[in-house]
């Protein structure tokens, strides 16, 4: 069994993702086999929330260039968590809204 840690690698932190998280949804990049319920425990025993909603979606790698060798960026599997009303929010985030 994978530690929760293994699952939720890191946060998304952009424009979107931060004008979400006024309505209580935080974004993860996760482990590309995780399912909905590993990743909703995962948050749950990570940050001590309830998950109301995990939205989930396999993300394509970016093909990059420099100069004549052209490459690509991993693939990678992005998780929306949308938290209960009655949860506090994530701490992580906290000072940045």
């Amino acid at each position: 069994m994978r530690s929760p840690h293994d699952i939720i690698i890191k946060p998304v932190i952009t424009e979107k993702s931060m004008n979400d998280m006024a309505e209580g949804k935080y974004t993860f990049v996760v482990d590309k086999r995780a399912n909905k319920t590993e990743i909703k425990n995962a948050i749950e025993q990570i940050f001590g929330v309830k998950v109301k909603k995990v939205n989930t979606m396999n993300m394509k790698g970016k093909v990059k260039r420099m100069g004549i060798h052209v490459g690509r960026r991993p693939n990678w599997k992005k998780a929306i968590v949308t938290l209960t009303s009655d949860s506090k929010g994530i701490e992580f985030f906290e000072g940045m809204i």
